[in-house]
């Protein structure tokens, strides 16, 4: 993808725009959660930028007023995220993702509420590798972590985990009343939705193109002493490595993925899922775990 007059050389795994980038290799895996069907992550790579998108799983007996899933939202997301990139390679990331959620909702048809609370959403985490610099993106909890020459950076959006957090807080000060398990869920998930794309809440890629400009930008360049060297995007059942299992720090985790390739960390993860469930912050045991690794060669 590019201006009408560049060329990207391509093969194993690498892209770059002749005379202009440096070399960037893109290793990924992408893990269903043990016994599911279908894959609600998608890693994605279209010439310079890659994603890597976690739909938000349905819990039983929750409508969504939408006849799709989340698997179907976060496929059609990527596919419109890469056209709109290809469309204005010029424009920001916010604008790019703002125009493939809008196209979203052209892709549900006239079946689906898309005003409803629990309309299929996903989180972004974006990076796209041009000139001498990387522009990345990061909206809701799939991080990005970014290895330069003057260490580890950790690009997140904790709003939802803030929001969560709210969330425990206000249901631990309510007194039980009998109320059973399932009940509490429920209400915990009801009042969750009603948080999504709100100013005081959180916010996600759904039916709203205005979140795309509530994410978390910013540059890193490809040359000079900041220089960046690697970069991990991940969905939150990867990232739960260091943050909820404490495995290592993310710089730990850099190198893991480096040594050992991204299906090095999934199997991390899932032996700790398997040793340490009690570890987990999630009602799930399980779930979708997805590793994207960008390695650049510096430019001369």
């Amino acid at each position: 993808m590019g201006a009408p007059d560049r060329r990207y050389a391509t093969g194993s795994g690498t892209a770059r725009p002749v005379g202009e980038a440096p070399m960037m290799r893109v290793r990924s895996v992408s893990d269903p959660a043990p016994g599911r069907l279908e894959n609600e992550d998608v890693v994605f790579r279209f010439g310079p930028l890659v994603g890597v998108l976690d739909g938000a799983t349905v819990p039983d007996g929750f409508d969504t007023g939408c006849v799709h899933g989340p698997a179907w939202y976060v496929r059609h997301l990527a596919a419109r995220i890469g056209l709109a990139v290809a469309a204005r390679p010029a424009a920001t990331l916010m604008s790019s993702l703002a125009a493939a959620i809008l196209a979203v909702r052209a892709d549900h048809g006239n079946t689906c509420d898309l005003d409803h609370p629990g309309t299929p959403s996903s989180t972004v985490c974006l990076l796209r590798c041009g000139g001498d610099q990387v522009d990345y993106l990061v909206l809701c909890d799939s991080p990005l972590v970014l290895d330069t020459g003057v260490g580890v950076d950790v690009v997140t959006d904790d709003r939802l985990a803030n929001a969560l957090a709210d969330l425990r807080r206000t249901a631990a000060a309510l007194p039980d009343g009998g109320v059973d398990p399932a009940t509490r869920f429920r209400r915990a998930v009801t009042v969750q939705r009603t948080r999504m794309n709100r100013s005081h809440g959180y916010w996600a890629a759904a039916g709203d193109p205005d979140a795309a400009y509530h994410a978390v930008t910013g540059t890193v360049p490809l040359n000079g002493p900041n220089a960046l060297r690697r970069a991990v995007l991940l969905s939150d059942g990867a990232s739960c490595a260091v943050e909820q299992f404490g495995l290592f720090d993310w710089a730990g985790l850099l190198e893991v993925v480096t040594v050992e390739g991204p299906e090095g960390l999934v199997d991390r993860v899932r032996a700790a899922e398997r040793d340490h469930p009690d570890r987990l912050r999630r009602r799930k045991r399980n779930d979708d775990a997805t590793v994207a690794l960008c390695e650049f060669a510096p430019l001369r």
